[in-house]
């Protein structure tokens, strides 16, 4: 089983799984007064509002982030960060992300469903197939 941190502000946990994590840093140029790589904890969800924090995730290209609504405010929350179409972006030197619901259907004929940033490896090196899981730089 894979390593999950939990950050909380009452409103909003998100869930971080470093092993997933492919160091992307979108959520650090985001919000970088909420992700600071070099602080601990790193994830500091007191410096922006639940709102912020669920668009930022919702960027994650790798899903090493993820998030759960922990009041009544969902619905506040939910407005705020509303589904955008499907998005397809080319990566220099990196993944084709795509931003938006998906579903994937793997060579073994098993499907997974995206809800959000998914990035495809494009060079081949990824041990995670068909998701860029960072490979590529070592």
């Amino acid at each position: 089983m894979r390593n999950t941190k939990e950050y909380s502000n009452g409103e909003v946990t998100i869930l971080w799984k470093p092993d997933v994590c492919i160091h992307s840093a979108k959520c650090v140029k985001q919000l970088p007064e909420v992700f600071k790589p070099k602080d601990i904890p790193w994830v500091q969800m007191e410096h922006a509002s639940a709102e912020a924090i669920v668009k930022a995730v919702k960027g994650c290209p790798s899903g090493a982030l993820s998030y759960f609504i922990n009041t009544a405010k969902k619905e506040e929350i939910s407005q705020e960060v509303k589904s955008e179409p499907t998005k397809v972006e080319i990566i220099n030197n990196g993944p084709l992300m795509i931003y938006g619901e998906l579903n994937v259907t793997h060579a073994d004929g098993r499907e997974e469903q995206k809800t959000r940033a998914t990035a495809f490896c494009r060079c081949g090196k990824t041990g995670n197939n068909p998701f860029c899981d960072g490979s590529h730089k070592r």
